[in-house]
C-alpha cells in the first residue's frame, strides 16, 4: 500500500479563521472560539513569540483542552487563525481610517500629512501582532500568502486616495509617484516599529518627528516636476 503523502498547502491569497478551524457542532461554540482565539493572541503579545502550550490556551481561556482540538487540529492552526483574525481588523481599520479622513481633505496638502499620521499610528497599535504574523510568514506559507494580498490590498488602498488629488501630483505618471510614495511611508515606518522578519531595530528618532518629516518629504516629492 503506497505511503500517505502528506497534504500541500493551499495556495490562497486569503486566510480565514474558517479556513483552519473546523465548524462548531453547538451555538455556544461560537463563544468558546472567541475564547480561544482571544486567549491565543493574549500569549502571543504578553510572550512576544508562539511559546505557549494548548494547556496554557485552555487555563487562560477557560476553554477545555478537548474543545480547543475539537476546534483546531493543531497549534498552529491556531496561530493561523489569530493571525487570520488580526489581518481582517487591522484591513477593517485601514478602510475605516482612510474613509473617515480622505472627505476631510481638501487638496493633497491636507491629505498626505494626516495620511501619513494616521496610517502610522494603525501600524503602530498592531505592529506586535504584526511583527509576529510577518515572523510566522517568513516559514508558513499558509499565512505569507495571505500576508502579502493583505500588505497590496493596504497598497492599492493608499495609493488610491493619493490620486484622488492627482491633478496636484506633478509628473507625467501620477499613478506610479503616488504608489512609490505609499512604499516610502510603510517602508520607513515598518521599519522604525521593527516590523519584518529580520526583526530590525528601532532607531533613536522621536516618532512624531519621523511622523511629520516623514509626510513633508513625501508631499514634496509628489509635487516635484
Amino acid at each position: 500500500m503506497p505511503a500517505k503523502t502528506a497534504a500541500k498547502p493551499k495556495k490562497s491569497a486569503s486566510l480565514a479563521v474558517e479556513d483552519v478551524s473546523r465548524k462548531p457542532q453547538q451555538g455556544r461554540s461560537k463563544a468558546s472560539l472567541e475564547r480561544m482565539l482571544a486567549a491565543a493572541r493574549e500569549l502571543m503579545l504578553e510572550r512576544g513569540n508562539e511559546d505557549f502550550t494548548l494547556q496554557d490556551v485552555s487555563q487562560r481561556g477557560n476553554v477545555s483542552i478537548g474543545s480547543i482540538y475539537l476546534r483546531f487540529e493543531s497549534k498552529d492552526n491556531l496561530v493561523r487563525a489569530v493571525i487570520a483574525d488580526a489581518l481582517d481588523a487591522i484591513s477593517a481599520e485601514e478602510t475605516t481610517m482612510l474613509a473617515a479622513l480622505t472627505p476631510q481633505c481638501t487638496s493633497l496638502g491636507d491629505f498626505v500629512p494626516r495620511y501619513v499620521e494616521s496610517y502610522a499610528e494603525v501600524l503602530r497599535i498592531n505592529a506586535p501582532l504584526l511583527r509576529l504574523s510577518m515572523q510566522r510568514a517568513a516559514s508558513d506559507p499558509l499565512v505569507s500568502g495571505p500576508g502579502k494580498a493583505h500588505a497590496m490590498r493596504a497598497a492599492s488602498q493608499g495609493t488610491e486616495a493619493m490620486m484622488a488629488f492627482r491633478d496636484e501630483i506633478a509628473g507625467d505618471d501620477p499613478e506610479r509617484k503616488a504608489l512609490s510614495s505609499y512604499h516610502i511611508i510603510f517602508a520607513t515606518l515598518a521599519r522604525q516599529l521593527s516590523l519584518g522578519s529580520t526583526g530590525e531595530s528601532v532607531h533613536d528618532y522621536d516618532w512624531r518627528d519621523l511622523k511629520r518629516e516623514l509626510g513633508r518629504m513625501c508631499l514634496a516629492y509628489l509635487r516635484a516636476a
